[in-house]
């Protein structure tokens, strides 16, 4: 039997995203702000703070119940 670990080195989807909303931004198709161009890079994180503190409130919420 072969030991063999199979590793994905493939582009995300948050990454493809922000490559296709790049290159729009910089032909001039879309006129968007930076911000909404690199959501996907900073969006999924910040979606994870986000709920991470509506957990760390219910958790304080219920301790002091």
């Amino acid at each position: 039997m072969s030991n063999t670990k199979t590793t994905s080195s493939g582009l995300g989807c948050g990454t493809v995203l922000f490559l296709i909303f790049l290159v729009l931004k910089l032909t001039h198709n879309i006129d968007w702000s930076w911000w909404w161009v690199t959501a996907p890079l900073w969006g999924s994180f910040a979606l994870f703070i986000i709920i991470m503190g509506i957990i760390a409130a219910v958790a304080l919420w219920i301790s002091n119940h």
